[in-house]
């Protein structure tokens, strides 16, 4: 029997850490949105064997049934919690139904 990520991960995890936000597609009207955001998201990038490079990057968690359309790499998104506007920098489905969106800050409210 196969697991129901939405049901039983995505979903409650969104109720307990989601935060709304306003989704900007570069082509397409704004629309509001839930997701997990973390302002300083270490992302951690293999080199070589023993090297790694880090970046910390502002990044948002959202449940892919709520888009209208799949996100895209030059999409905005504004975070009511900060009030800043972030450019998709990069759009990653983990393959269960949630899509991490590595953002860049703007500097705009």
């Amino acid at each position: 029997m196969p697991i129901d990520w939405d049901a039983k991960v995505i979903g409650p995890l969104e109720n307990v850490f989601g935060e709304p936000a306003t989704y900007l597609p570069a082509v397409g009207t704004a629309y509001a949105i839930t997701g997990v955001f973390d302002s300083a998201y270490k992302d951690v990038t293999l080199i070589d064997i023993g090297i790694e490079a880090n970046a910390v990057q502002p990044v948002l968690g959202v449940r892919a049934s709520a888009f209208r359309v799949p996100p895209l790499q030059g999409d905005a998104v504004r975070i009511t919690s900060v009030g800043k506007l972030f450019l998709v920098r990069d759009v990653r489905p983990d393959g269960h139904g949630w899509i991490k969106l590595m953002l860049a800050d703007t500097g705009n409210p």
